[in-house]
């Protein structure tokens, strides 16, 4: 599992996934794995936001176990969101954020005066109360159960804190991420391409980061019941009144 995993401890991640999903039956059998996607060129603002779609995952399972506490304090295992709350830490704190964005993506945004520039430091508060809200999430996760004077409290921190990144993700997808991009040459991108790619190896060890992650999400979705997406297909609307 993901807690207490090293910068450098993915491999046993990846591992540790493939061989849970192998042993329980868990998970969708027809997703294929994040290495069966496709051509392995990736530039690196697809990165980026592949590894959005990773923590949006995240978000999702915070919405659903928000229902479900906010229902019975005790239908929610601590251990999935200790999981998820470790897989938010290790690839989207420790990583995506401090590595990526908060070294090469913010700084230079901020450095070309641009319409973008106006939201780094709003940005960069978020990241911070995120990992605020991280650490409280992990601490009330630790046991055998949720204790149940804290279940309104955890509620209101899973909903604020899936608020908050669906928006933030939202703003640097269609706003940062493009001003990045275009204060960069062809040949740029490509060598910040590479520098990420060197970057999640160092971080994760000789395993790919992105697979990882992938692999656990579709864990962590199998255990709670959310790995069908057909059942998160809306129902029609009701039919207007003549």
């Amino acid at each position: 599992m993901l807690v207490g995993i090293s910068l450098a401890g993915a491999g046993g991640l990846l591992s540790a996934c493939r061989t849970g999903l192998n042993q329980t039956g868990s998970g969708n059998r027809n997703e294929p794995t994040a290495g069966e996607l496709g051509p392995a060129d990736i530039t690196a603002t697809e990165d980026l936001m592949r590894e959005h779609g990773v923590l949006r995952r995240a978000l999702l399972v915070y919405r659903e176990a928000a229902t479900r506490l906010r229902q019975d304090p005790n239908s929610v295992p601590p251990d999935v969101l200790e999981k998820t709350a470790q897989l938010f830490r290790v690839f989207g704190e420790d990583y995506h954020e401090r590595k990526l964005e908060e070294q090469f993506i913010l700084p230079l945004v901020k450095k070309f005066r641009n319409p973008a520039e106006a939201y780094v430091d709003v940005l960069m508060a978020q990241h911070a109360r995120g990992r605020e809200i991280t650490d409280y999430v992990l601490s009330v996760t630790k046991g055998d159960r949720i204790p149940s004077n804290t279940a309104t409290q955890l509620v209101a921190a899973l909903e604020s804190f899936a608020r908050m990144y669906d928006h933030h993700a939202a703003i640097e997808d269609t706003i940062v991420f493009p001003a990045w991009k275009g204060s960069l040459g062809e040949a740029e991108l490509d060598e910040l391409g590479a520098k990420f790619e060197e970057i999640e190896a160092a971080h994760f060890g000789d395993d790919d980061g992105f697979e990882a992650a992938v692999l656990r999400m579709q864990e962590i979705e199998a255990s709670l019941g959310l790995s069908d997406l057909a059942t998160f297909t809306a129902p029609p609307p009701a039919k207007a009144s003549e």
